[in-house]
């Protein structure tokens, strides 16, 4: 979002299903400690003219391998939000298997990885209708938006894309990552519970912490988790 060579620890953040990059667009001014990145995923903002991933874990794989060709010293961060949660896990394990030290994991508005369960015929299921429904009951999209038909044309090929992606995510036997993690819910989600969020203690060794905060799906566009994660440290 700004180089920050100057910062003492780096920040990757990972948006939800049909999210961009800006939607992390004032973090950077808020986590003075931090150098603040977001992922674009393909088929959206500068990426627009690229196709559209189809299998969740490659891509986290790809970004992975793009991180490692990074040497910066500096302790990192992944945060991803519902979808990002996921996918920011993947880079995780791709980024601890290559040897490279992840100082904290934040999965925010996500159930854990390890309940989702490959779904073909769901995946089918995200139609234009089902796409806009789900927008409507997430929130985070102003449903005046939703009833422009430019807007519709041009934003939900990509969320539908993000939907049926994550759909046939599975994410199998996996070895538990070693560093810490912290679980971010609303208490008012209409999509995850805080069972489920809480279910992210199975994906570490490390350290492990629950935070429930007011709010829906997206609290964070009210109220972003800044303290949440600036008050954490190396190894923490």
């Amino acid at each position: 979002m700004e180089p920050r060579p100057f910062a003492e620890r780096r920040l990757v953040c990972f948006p939800h299903a049909g999210g961009s990059p800006y939607f992390f667009r004032g973090w950077s001014k808020a986590l003075h400690e931090f150098e603040v990145r977001a992922v674009c995923y393909p088929g959206r903002a500068e990426r627009f003219g690229e196709p559209y991933a189809t299998e969740l874990a490659p891509m986290a794989q790809r970004i992975a391998a793009e991180l490692l060709t990074d040497d910066d010293p500096r302790p990192l961060a992944l945060f991803g939000h519902s979808m990002g949660a996921t996918v920011a896990y993947e880079v995780a394990r791709a980024l601890e298997a290559a040897g490279r030290t992840v100082h904290h994991l934040f999965a925010s508005g996500a159930r854990a990885p390890q309940l989702h369960v490959p779904d073909a015929a769901a995946a089918t299921a995200w139609d234009e209708a089902a796409v806009v429904q789900t927008l409507i009951e997430l929130g985070g999209t102003d449903p005046e938006l939703l009833g422009n038909r430019a807007f519709v044309d041009l934003v939900l090929p990509y969320i539908g894309a993000d939907f049926r992606m994550l759909a046939g995510y599975g994410r199998g036997p996996a070895e538990p990552l070693t560093c810490p993690v912290t679980a971010l819910v609303g208490t008012d989600d209409p999509r995850v519970t805080g069972d489920q969020s809480a279910a992210w203690r199975e994906t570490t060794r490390g350290r492990f912490a629950l935070r429930t905060l007011p709010g829906g799906h997206f609290y964070l566009e009210q109220d972003p988790p800044y303290e949440t994660v600036a008050g954490t440290r190396r190894g923490e």
